[in-house]
């Protein structure tokens, strides 16, 4: 049986350069600009930090939504992001067009107890573009630019890795 490009390529957050890479072969092939958590990199429930080491797509949420549908607690809320919503909840944290829900791999690094990513609700996702901006700024979650979030969903297959290099 050969594999898909699929199921050897994976993703790398690059944290320093703060950005998002799609590698198959050893190569980045895709390159997408991210924002990952401003309390820096650490696996602690409760850290607002962003987990490091191997994870995988556990579920993807939100095909079919339009661009910049607001999410909360993983659905749709019926909303549509602009400038209207942002001013009646300035400060909010926008889970925005679609959501790649991780789960880590490593025991006792970022799955089970303390340190599950999963149940610290760890997503890739949509957020508005002043969101992302080279900076960390999350709260441990990895913000996309809403259209380049709609970009890597339809590529991502569910179960594929991801790594968090810090």
């Amino acid at each position: 049986m050969t594999r898909s490009s699929k199921d050897s390529a994976y993703l790398r957050v690059d944290v320093a350069r703060q950005a998002l890479e799609w590698v198959e072969d050893d190569h980045v092939t895709h390159d997408w600009p991210v924002s990952t958590a401003k309390n820096g990199l650490g696996e602690l429930r409760g850290s607002e930090m962003t987990p490091r080491g191997w994870h995988r797509v556990r579920a993807k949420i939100g095909g079919g939504q339009p661009l910049n549908a607001v999410f909360r607690g993983r659905r749709p809320t019926g909303e549509i992001y602009g400038d209207a919503l942002e001013a009646q909840y300035p400060g909010r944290d926008w889970i925005l067009t679609r959501i790649l829900w991780l789960g880590g791999m490593e025991p006792g690094v970022n799955r089970y107890g303390a340190v599950d990513t999963t149940w610290r609700y760890i997503y890739v996702h949509g957020s508005p573009d002043h969101g992302v901006t080279g900076k960390p700024l999350s709260h441990g979650c990895i913000r996309m630019k809403s259209a380049d979030m709609l970009d890597l969903f339809d590529r991502v297959p569910i179960g594929m890795r991801i790594f968090v290099a810090g």
